[in-house]
């Protein structure tokens, strides 16, 4: 990976849906190149996809949580399908430490999410929660700081 596909990952992170022909000017290699040069980004795994992101409060799911699961291995393999097919799961992550599970998710009202916590509980057992007032740093890519600096060397 060289500045120019650093530059357009960074790019393509802040606005998935940028046109060729802005990467191209900003790069300042023609249209054709770039469109090779994220085709061979996709084909290596480094792009894996294209996504959008929702606005919560604007679809009124206004109680964002993280909450933390105390699993034994063997409940794993009951507790991964369940919580894929839990819409409000946003993200799930196995981890270090006294908890074996983090999961981020959405309800509109602490109502819905204090039921969720407690299927949680029922199935599987110890949970910690916390509720998130407000978020500093939204969801993001990694952005290449030296795209610029190597691209002008």
């Amino acid at each position: 990976m060289d500045a120019i596909d650093k530059k357009i990952l960074n790019m393509l992170q802040e606005n998935a849906r940028i046109s060729l022909k802005e990467l191209s000017n900003a790069c300042f290699i023609s249209s054709p190149a770039i469109a090779a040069r994220i085709n061979k980004l996709e084909k290596s795994g480094i792009i894996n996809g294209y996504h959008m992101s929702i606005n919560l409060d604007a679809i009124d799911y206004h109680v964002k949580a993280f909450i933390m699961v105390q699993l034994e291995p063997r409940q794993k393999d009951e507790f991964y399908p369940y919580v894929q097919s839990v819409p409000n799961v946003i993200e799930c992550n196995c981890v270090t430490g006294d908890f074996s599970e983090v999961m981020e998710v959405a309800f509109p009202t602490t109502a819905e999410l204090d039921s969720f916590i407690n299927e949680i509980q029922r199935r599987f057992g110890k949970t910690s929660t916390q509720i998130v007032f407000s978020t500093s740093v939204e969801n993001r890519g990694i952005m290449f700081s030296d795209a610029e600096e190597e691209e002008s060397k």
